[in-house]
């Protein structure tokens, strides 16, 4: 049997990626600089041995922040990856940018104290199957 090589990439498809080991963990991330380098509420990634991505576009816009380096497309801004140099063995995608995302469920979350009070309640919410906003849409306040 082999392996399924791991593929990925940004919105635009001008930066794709493949991983050459296996993932090793799944993990929300509710800090406030990857909510504002995303500008989502909470980012999924996924861990890998340092080295094991393998840009299959020219690579993307690195950005240094806080002595940590993220990557992200330069096109489109998709955010891809984040690498921390005081762990330096380990390396993160962002877990939304693989083809295929579905078996990369997270297994904990972390900076839980950044985390915005209102998104344990997001999977309450009503919603419609694909586009929004509901029908009845009313001034916030």
């Amino acid at each position: 049997m082999t392996a399924t090589l791991l593929t990925g990439g940004c919105l635009c498809g001008a930066a794709r990626y493949h991983l050459t080991a296996p993932a090793l963990q799944t993990t929300v991330c509710h800090c406030a600089d990857c909510r504002r380098a995303s500008g989502a509420p909470f980012v999924v990634w996924t861990f890998f041995a340092t080295g094991a991505l393998v840009w299959e576009t020219a690579p993307p816009k690195l950005v240094h922040f806080a002595d940590r380096e993220r990557t992200f497309c330069s096109l489109c801004g998709t955010p891809l990856t984040f690498f921390d140099p005081s762990i330096p063995h380990l390396f993160e995608v962002n877990t939304s940018t693989f083809d295929d995302p579905t078996p990369f469920a997270p297994i904990d979350q972390c900076w839980l104290n950044d985390q915005l009070p209102w998104t344990p309640q997001i999977s309450t919410l009503p919603g419609s199957p694909e586009t929004g906003p509901l029908p009845d849409l009313a001034p916030l306040e």
